[in-house]
């Protein structure tokens, strides 16, 4: 029987999909926003307007929104003798993928970095996600080192809050950097751990080139293998491999990795490099109702250009969004995290996401990110690199509003916004919208496409906020529930605001 999916979506018998060609250098076709479900269920997450899913009309005009960097940033730089003091090791403190989690259960902020390029990973603390302590730890005291010979050279580390076993409850794929292997693909390593310091032994992957990684995708409980693996003319691209067993995921060949995406001409050249864009990384968390990814857009020069000027070579960040977990729409082309390119500027290049992308906290979303400002004397570290492509690396935070990627957005002129039928088991509407010098209101439609009484604008109490969580009242009608189970739509009536997104829940 085939999937189906949290959303409506119905999966094809052979997934993930085998159909991508390494050689087109063309954007993702994307499937479900063709022949988008009957009725979409929305019980799960915050709706978002990042595409037409949701959309069976509109007047209102879509918007993209780029984040802002943190004014104090870096919130991390290379400081420790382990950072900055090992021998033939550039210093950096970056995650390189890495992972930065906020741990429930520890009250704590909690990174995984690499201590040094291609240096020891190491583990630090914050109590408020800016101010970073770095333990010492029984591994190689008095260091914040965990898994004492293992070399870094990419990886992610996820908190599993999924999990059933203690043990597992911190996940690790690491990709090792050594002479042996050198730029050349070889095997990863998948850990588990309990507290996220001590680790398992390592079962070994199928071979992954550099800035391999892997991430959870909750909606349908699997884990995603993000290969590096180049496409047939295309340059640096994407395969991938998914299992429900993390570590029994490990175990495959070649033959069981899947080609996946790459760049495309949509994502333009640095117009004073030139090069064609290539897909350098590909991470992605599962946000509200969507698999959030961040494309990490390599635009060159090429490592030799950039060994001989000793500075980092250009890579930024993108968005884009998932509703299957496998096909990318990518609407925005725009730089989410751009490199500075400015010489002397902690994140001049080389900018990579984080393992688990970005922290909701409060009212926005803090997107950590690993930037390099590169060293001038170009020397060479143990492994054969360049010290004025990969030297100085740091951590640094960007912002952006809580679901704030896209709004619908109505001037002076009053605007709407349909949704195709949709269906739900909550009780009560909410709206992120910011409507201080405007107005909301919403209307319930039944499957005719008429306002159901009780429900219409009329009766709807106006919302002129600015608000990332609001709920939406009628007068004599807080709740929703006579109208839970059954196919309707909602119309959003905007002037002078934007609309971000909205769900509905079973609590007040």
């Amino acid at each position: 029987m085939n999937e189906k999916l949290y959303n409506g979506i119905v999966l094809p018998g052979e997934w993930p999909p085998r159909n991508m060609d390494p050689a087109a250098y063309v954007p993702m076709p994307v499937p479900y926003l063709e022949q988008p479900p009957e009725v979409i269920p929305i019980d799960i997450g915050r709706q978002l307007f990042v595409d037409d899913f949701l959309i069976a009309g509109t007047t209102l005009e879509r918007a993209f929104h780029q984040a802002r960097k943190h004014e104090d940033n870096p919130v991390l730089r290379p400081e420790t003798a382990l950072e900055r003091e090992m021998p033939g090791i550039f210093p950096a403190a970056v995650p390189k993928d890495g992972g930065v989690w906020w741990d429930p259960r520890d009250e704590l902020f909690k990174m995984w970095y690499e201590a040094g390029w291609c240096g020891a990973l190491a583990y630090a603390t914050s109590p408020d996600g800016i101010h970073w302590q770095r333990p010492e730890l029984d591994i190689n005291p008095p260091t914040n080192q965990v898994v004492k010979d293992l070399v870094g050279d990419s990886g992610a580390v996820v908190l599993d809050l999924d999990t059933d076993n203690p043990a597992e409850r911190y996940k690790m794929f690491h990709r090792e950097c050594n002479q042996a292997i050198g730029r050349s693909n070889g095997p990863g390593n998948s850990m588990v751990s309990a507290d996220g310091i001590h680790w398992s032994e390592p079962v070994k992957s199928g071979s992954v080139g550099d800035r391999s990684t892997m991430f959870y995708n909750p909606f349908r409980k699997k884990w995603v293998y993000s290969i590096r693996g180049g496409g047939q003319g295309i340059g640096r691209a994407r395969k991938c491999r998914e299992h429900a067993d993390f570590l029994q995921g490990a175990k495959w060949t070649d033959e069981e990795e899947v080609f996946w995406c790459g760049a495309d001409p949509l994502d333009t050249p640095d117009p004073e490099i030139g090069d064609a864009a290539q897909l350098y990384n590909l991470n992605a968390v599962g946000y509200e109702s969507i698999m959030l990814g961040l494309f990490e857009i390599h635009l060159g020069p090429n490592n030799r250009v950039c060994e001989a000027g000793g500075f980092p070579k250009i890579t930024e960040l993108k968005t884009a969004f998932s509703r299957d977990g496998f096909h990318w729409h990518r609407p925005d082309r725009h730089t989410f995290i751009p490199a500075t390119r400015r010489a002397g500027d902690w994140d001049r290049g080389y900018v990579q996401p984080v393992g688990g992308i970005c922290l909701v906290m409060d009212d926005e979303l803090w997107f950590y990110y690993s930037g390099f400002a590169g060293d001038p004397a170009n020397t060479l570290d143990k492994f054969g690199f360049y010290g004025g492509v990969y030297s100085q690396g740091s951590t640094g935070i960007a912002r952006l509003r809580r679901d704030g990627f896209a709004s619908m957005n109505a001037g002076a002129a009053p605007g709407t916004l349909t949704t195709r039928p949709i269906m739900f088991s909550g009780k009560h509407l909410f709206v992120n919208v910011a409507a201080t010098q405007g107005c909301l209101t919403v209307e319930v439609l039944d499957e005719q496409s008429q306002p159901i009484p009780g429900f219409t604008a009329a009766d709807c109490l106006p919302i002129s906020k600015d608000s990332t969580k609001e709920p939406v009242r009628w007068h004599g009608n807080d709740s929703l529930v006579d109208l839970a189970g059954r196919p309707v739509r909602f119309r959003f009536n905007l002037e002078r605001g934007q609309l971000y997104a909205f769900w509905v829940s079973g609590s007040e």
